[in-house]
């Protein structure tokens, strides 16, 4: 009896482990999904400026954590791609190089706003760090509209040059038809003008007149 009894509240444990695990799973992807997904950083829950070695451990223990393989939640597979997508810009040079820019930026127009130094014991409190994270913000959507805008002036560029392209192609194209059309209509006209010479020449040719035989003189 003891023994059932100690089975019995093994499972009982076993199966609290499990529902704190799915507790984890759910929470964690539910932080992700509510991260700013423009901050990599934010979307990984870690710090700007830290190693690569820090980006790819946390990559891997939360990865693990929410793979969609381990869970039966409906929104791990868009909570993994976030996931991914932010490892990827983080261990890109340039990506991490435009991000670090543009929190750096608004840590500069935070300080800016207030008139505050970087001594300011302002710049070393918690409410200045949530301050922080929400000017990044701004400055990562600002950059991201104009971004976008930029792409878009490109793309109209683009398709203009590539509309001309086919305009000048069409053009030779049509260059090309007409001289051929004109070769051709030439030899039907040289033709034409052929047969016309040779058959007024036939109208216009007098007929040839017998030669009248000389008589002979008589005596």
């Amino acid at each position: 009896m003891a023994d059932l009894q100690d089975d019995g509240g093994l499972d009982a444990l076993n199966e609290l482990e499990k529902e704190a695990k799915e507790f984890d799973k759910d929470a964690e992807i539910a932080r992700i999904l509510n991260a700013f997904k423009l901050d990599a950083y934010a979307v990984l829950d870690l710090q700007p400026g830290v190693p690569e070695s820090d980006i790819k451990a946390c990559y891997r223990k939360k990865s693990l954590l929410i793979h969609p393989d381990k869970t039966a939640n409906p929104s791990a597979p868009d909570a993994f791609d976030r996931l991914k997508k932010a490892q990827l810009e983080l261990m890109d040079d340039k990506h991490r190089t435009r991000l670090d820019e543009a929190i750096a930026d608004a840590r500069m127009l935070l300080m800016r706003e207030h008139k505050w130094t970087a001594d300011s014991p302002e710049t070393r409190t918690k409410e200045f760090a949530v301050d922080w994270r929400e000017k990044t913000k701004e400055v990562l959507i600002d950059n991201e509209l104009r971004r976008r805008k930029q792409l878009k002036a490109q793309l109209q560029e683009e398709g203009r040059a590539q509309r001309q392209e086919e305009e000048e192609i069409e053009q030779r194209k049509r260059k090309r038809e007409h001289e051929q059309a004109w070769e051709q209509s030439r030899e039907q006209r040289i033709g034409s003008w052929r047969d016309f010479k040779g058959k007024k020449g036939e109208e216009g040719e007098k007929p040839k007149m017998k030669k009248k035989k000389k008589l002979k003189a008589l005596g």
